[in-house]
């Protein structure tokens, strides 16, 4: 009896599902988040001379409809989770590694709409701040369940994690933003990840932030209420969501009010300083045969031992970034 004859009838269903699922599915789902109505963008004229009633009003509207879409989007996760628990076989391993990433790439509009839409500078003017924190609760709600999916797929050894391996999926996409003439791309790592994949600093990043400084040209598209078609070439920098374990000596164990411990997870917010190859270099070979760029962790901002949410962590680095723009 051959290895698919062996399968069972739900195992089958599964299989057919997930072939069934490819690009075409993909596009649809592309399209079905698209077209979910959301507040204008930032810089629309619309947006901006609205009253905040009028503006509440279309967001409240467009809330219940994002509900229902992350209600959709989380069904789709736990089918996926499902085949995997139920799933038998070389062959539908193959076609689950694939399905989970494609999953999570039709789930970015969505993620973009949410985040966009609540931490718009013009948007939090005018939105009540219930609807803001609805629709990054939303936000979150989809981000964990991801996690979880791609941590549960990793643990049947059908994902890899480890960053190093061209094949992973070690972090995926959560949602991008613009603040004032930033870009801000935010990316969660499904676990704690090495800042530096060949030294060990004793330091594990769990998010991180493209953060692109558009130019003249790209931020008068974004306040037209349009992306910009030219992409970004320089002036990108990379914050980090860290963790490190801190060890507590005798004397902090009695003067600090901690659990009694050898060491203490602490968390911080820093930005990623290049170090080879040097960032003033002009020598084209120093950067084609650097083989991994190496560079320090700034610390900017400690949070303590508490570990923050991807949402709650994105909303201390918008205030560290608007911070920095009023100095």
């Amino acid at each position: 009896m051959t290895e698919v004859e062996d399968m069972s009838c739900e195992e089958l269903d599964c299989m057919d599902s997930l072939q069934n699922a490819g690009q075409g599915e993909v596009e649809e789902s592309l399209l079905l988040l698209a077209n979910v109505a959301l507040a204008p963008p930032c810089g629309d004229e619309a947006a901006c001379a609205c009253d905040s009633e009028a503006c509440s009003s279309v967001v409240e509207g467009s809330l219940q409809s994002m509900q229902l879409q992350l209600q959709f989007l989380m069904s789709k996760a736990d089918d996926l989770q499902d085949c995997l628990v139920s799933g038998q076989g070389h062959l539908e391993k193959e076609a689950l590694a694939s399905a989970v990433p494609e999953f999570i790439y039709t789930c970015q509009p969505f993620f973009n709409h949410l985040e966009s839409t609540a931490r718009c500078t013009v948007s939090q003017l005018t939105l009540p701040f219930d609807m803001y924190t609805q629709l990054l609760d939303l936000s979150q709600q989809l981000c964990d369940r991801l996690q979880q999916l791609v941590i549960t797929y990793a643990s049947y050894n059908v994902l890899c994690l480890d960053e190093t391996e061209p094949n992973s999926v070690s972090h995926f996409c959560i949602g991008q933003f613009h603040l004032g003439p930033l870009r801000l791309t935010t990316f969660l790592y499904c676990k704690p990840t090495p800042y530096l994949a060949r030294v060990d600093t004793g330091i594990y990043k769990c998010m991180r932030w493209n953060v692109d400084r558009l130019g003249d040209e790209q931020q008068a598209d974004v306040e037209r209420g349009g992306e910009s078609e030219t992409e970004t070439v320089g002036d990108t920098e990379f914050y980090f969501l860290c963790c490190e374990d801190i060890p507590i000596t005798e004397a902090d164990d009695k003067s600090q009010d901690v659990p009694h411990c050898s060491v203490v997870r602490l968390w911080s917010i820093g930005q990623w300083v290049q170090v080879k190859p040097d960032p003033e270099s002009e020598d084209i070979y120093d950067w084609v045969l650097c083989d991994i760029p190496q560079a320090s962790y700034e610390r900017l901002l400690l949070l303590g031992s508490d570990e923050p949410s991807s949402c709650k962590a994105t909303d201390f680095l918008q205030q560290l970034l608007l911070s920095q723009q009023t100095e």
